[in-house]
């Protein structure tokens, strides 16, 4: 200190600039290396956020992760269709000058990702760093009320209730069904089996749909065929402009189910005839709309806001026509559902991007936002995530809960039409919640590590549980081995 004082104005001025400059330093090189954020009073580490490829270049904001971890062992090819023959993976065979005839890639090695495995098996007396609690997260339902709809409206089932009303009274607020609900089965069999009473078309929505009414006030939503399983997305179409699958609706539903989501609700595929089963029992907006087109075939197209013209009409062969049947949620006054706008929902735009495209801290910001910032909300958009990934469904902009059940309940998988579109390529950008909040459910992963792992592939089982279904097999072959 003595030192210091002997020192003239000048000279402690210059030491002392000196230290500040080499304390900034020092801060600056942590910083670069830790790369910390907080976020409600926790540090989140730099691999816990997505970071841009450049500053200049926003867009890029998944080519670090994909160049990382992907650009190597990219399961499904991460490519457009270019092969001749379909059921070929990792083969490219072209023709004309300046092309290969063949390229040919083997397989990676089967990484059983042990170090994950470990996180979500460890045995319940031990914990789990606690680092790793904040990624992977173990809830403790032991003591969770799980009323039904049923109990929350304080009715009786009655004796003479359809299949439907059954299931719809047993709705939880954790799960539509539980996982050995017998009348899931019987309700898709009710769909698949019961005459037709009347049909009309959906209001609203972009594409037709139409509402089959059964017998004893029994309701299902019906999306058509427009086209074969083997057609792809049109490469210069944008998300919000493609077609919907029926077929993608039914897949949905399976995957949902062997998930063990139980999220979405049941949904089954049947052959109809336009003629009886159509087009004698609607009404006559819809009645106007059919004609025979020069093939012979049966044909209607409804009024909607894309592809309900004559263009884009749907037809039979030549009156023969498949779709799904999605069975109907509660209409009662008391079982209405909130809407809500998805965090991570897309610009809907041609050249607009959304805030969490550009945003390096975007979950930071969601994280602190109710019901995001407490309770299961957050882990759910996880699992729809995951959920939508593996359907390549990108048109997911709104989701509906219960408003009965308040927040603490989970968020319904509804409307998967514009899935299983592109079967040779992932969509990283559906990930964009997991990757951004580095958060995933514990019995989602294990679940994930389970069929990786397993002696049954996520694909068998997918397959096995779709093969009952009256339009078997329900998804093009590719899209299994994705």
């Amino acid at each position: 200190m003595y030192w210091i004082r002997s020192k003239k104005l000048k000279e402690r001025l210059a030491l002392g600039f000196g230290a500040s400059l080499v304390l900034f330093t020092l801060l600056l090189v942590i910083d670069l290396q830790m790369d910390l954020g907080v976020s409600r009073g926790e540090f989140i580490p730099s691999h816990g956020r997505v970071r841009f490829a450049s500053e200049d270049d926003k867009s890029g904001i998944y080519n670090e992760f994909h160049r990382k971890y992907l650009a190597k062992s990219n399961a499904s090819g991460s490519k457009e269709y270019l092969t001749t023959n379909p059921h070929t993976r990792g083969r490219t065979d072209t023709s004309g000058a300046g092309y290969p005839s063949k390229q040919v890639t083997t397989a990676p090695p089967h990484d059983r990702f042990k170090d994950l495995t470990a996180l979500v098996v460890a045995p319940k007396n031990r914990r789990n760093p606690q680092f790793y609690e904040r990624i992977v997260v173990k809830e403790d339902q032991s003591d969770d009320e799980n009323p039904t709809l049923a109990e929350m409206l304080d009715l009786r089932v009655s004796p003479n209730a359809t299949n439907l009303e059954r299931f719809q009274l047993s709705i939880t607020k954790n799960e539509l069904y539980a996982k050995s609900d017998k009348l899931v089965d019987a309700v898709i069999q009710d769909m698949v089996s019961m005459p037709i009473k009347h049909v009309v078309q959906k209001e609203g929505g972009t594409q037709i749909k139409l509402i089959i009414e059964y017998p004893n006030d029994i309701h299902a939503l019906f999306k058509p065929m427009r086209f074969p399983r083997e057609q792809q997305t049109l490469p210069n179409h944008f998300y919000f402009t493609d077609y919907e699958r029926h077929n993608a609706e039914i897949a949905a539903f399976h995957l949902d189910r062997i998930m063990g989501f139980r999220r979405a609700m049941p949904v089954t595929g049947r052959i109809l005839n336009i003629t009886t089963e159509i087009e004698r029992v609607c009404d006559d907006n819809l009645l106007k709309t059919f004609f025979i087109s020069p093939a012979g075939n049966k044909c209607f197209h409804g009024k909607c806001s894309y592809y309900c013209d004559t263009s884009h009409a749907i037809c039979g062969s030549p009156d023969t026509l498949e779709g799904s049947f999605a069975a109907f949620l509660p209409t009662q006054a008391d079982t209405q559902r909130k809407v809500w706008r998805h965090p991570w929902r897309r610009s809907y735009h041609k050249r607009r991007k959304a805030q969490w495209e550009t945003d390096r801290d975007y979950c930071t910001m969601v994280r602190d936002i109710p019901p995001y910032d407490e309770d299961r909300r957050l882990l759910d958009l996880m699992d729809m995530s995951v959920f939508d990934f593996l359907t390549g469904n990108m048109d997911r902009h709104h989701y509906e809960t219960f408003k009965i059940f308040g927040n603490d309940t989970f968020p319904i998988h509804l409307d998967h039409g514009r899935g299983f579109g592109r079967p040779f390529h992932d969509e990283l950008s559906i990930l964009a919640p997991l990757l951004q909040c580095c958060l995933i459910r514990s019995t989602t992963l294990e679940t994930l590590l389970l069929f990786h792992n397993g002696p049954k592939s996520l694909s068998e089982t997918l397959r096995d549980s779709m093969a009952n279904d009256p339009i078997v097999p329900v998804l093009w072959e590719p899209h299994m081995v994705a």
